[in-house]
């Protein structure tokens, strides 16, 4: 997808703060952070939902995130973490581009939580 931000972030056409990659995914601060931290971890190559990730990349994908999620953690940005996927539009889906949210919490946050 051309005009696609995140992929344009993944090939490295806009810039962005990674914290890490994979062989198969990216993750970087995001630009309007809920909480310190806020992550976004993205596949590098274009897939909107989780449903179009092929199946073969799910025990990377779960690694990455669990890496990702601790890294946040030993980097003191909260004492726990909520991972959200927002899939299509009705769901809350903004950029077209499959992408976790990793959000560090801390008791103070005044964050809601989804249950």
């Amino acid at each position: 997808m051309h005009d696609c931000i995140f992929c344009k972030i993944a090939k490295g056409e806009i810039k962005s703060e990674i914290v890490d990659e994979s062989n198969n995914f990216l993750a970087f601060y995001d630009i309007n952070p809920k909480t310190a931290g806020h992550t976004l971890i993205i596949p590098k190559k274009h897939f909107v939902t989780l449903l179009d990730i092929p199946s073969n990349l799910g025990e990377e994908l779960l690694s990455f995130t669990k890496h990702i999620s601790g890294f946040l953690l030993e980097k003191k940005f909260g004492d726990g973490f909520n991972i959200l996927m927002n899939n299509l539009p009705p769901a809350g889906q903004v950029v077209m581009h499959a992408h976790i949210h990793i959000l560090p919490r801390k008791e103070s946050d005044n964050v809601e939580p989804v249950d």
